[in-house]
């Protein structure tokens, strides 16, 4: 069960991700019914996430005021993130990156992207590089903040209350010089959304350059609420595991 929890003073914690995977994810299906094969399906997501994991490493070490390494594959992410930062005031303390958060009252564990100040305001930042922002995100976030609503959480940390959670997306994409659709290529996979592709544009492709959106989320407490019952429903579902390990 190491893969899916974390042990925190002596006791084990399910995993924030591994409960919200228990959620059913349609266009996850489709893409694994589009692919060639399963396997390919799974190369596919494997480099997905390594090219994923690239942009977090990077987009950590200039919050925390070190340059990266030169990755010329994610350098147009790296651009969008760094635009993103010269048009919002972001401030995070040592220690508030990748920061390992747990509620003890309702048992469970994971890894905030980073808990800053974003505009004046302390919240839950949780970044992505997915082609858009997902509601599975709330589910996610709403667990964060509702951990750092308990003193354990913060450790040293001096910045609450939690006031707001954002997703921020960072991506990179061709534009179509004619028809403004936009090609995104992740893990190998080329996937082209917008413009008038369906009327058989030829399509010029610029060059690749990076895209960032924030959205701050609402509805904390839905959100808690659903993503408790997907906690509930994954607690149902490996009753057999836990069990063994005295859950």
């Amino acid at each position: 069960m190491s893969a899916n929890g974390y042990i925190i003073n002596g006791e084990w914690y399910p995993r924030v991700t591994s409960i919200v995977a228990i959620k059913a994810k349609p266009a996850l299906y489709k893409f694994y019914g589009d692919a060639a094969s399963f396997g390919d399906a799974l190369s596919i997501s494997g480099r997905s996430a390594t090219e994923g994991t690239k942009i977090h490493e990077a987009v950590e070490k200039i919050i925390k005021g070190e340059e990266p390494a030169g990755e010329p594959d994610i350098a147009p992410a790296i651009d969008a993130f760094r635009d993103f930062l010269s048009k919002n005031r972001v401030a995070v303390q040592e220690g508030a990156i990748e920061k390992r958060i747990w509620s003890a009252k309702h048992r469970y564990a994971g890894t905030a992207d980073a808990i800053a100040y974003v505009n004046g305001t302390p919240g839950v930042l949780d970044i992505k590089t997915s082609s858009g922002i997902w509601r599975d995100y709330n589910l996610q976030t709403a667990a964060y903040m509702a951990a750092l609503q308990e003193p354990e959480s913060w450790e040293t940390l001096q910045m609450h209350p939690i006031e707001a959670r954002w997703i921020l997306r960072i991506d990179q994409v061709c534009i179509c010089q004619q028809c403004g659709a936009k090609k995104r290529m992740k893990g190998g996979r080329e996937s082209i959304r917008g413009g008038y592709e369906a009327n058989n544009c030829s399509h010029n492709w610029g060059p690749l350059k990076g895209e960032w959106e924030i959205k701050a989320l609402e509805g904390f407490e839905g959100d808690l609420n659903a993503f408790l019952a997907a906690k509930t429903l994954w607690e149902w579902e490996n009753e057999y595991w836990l069990s063994q390990i005295g859950y």
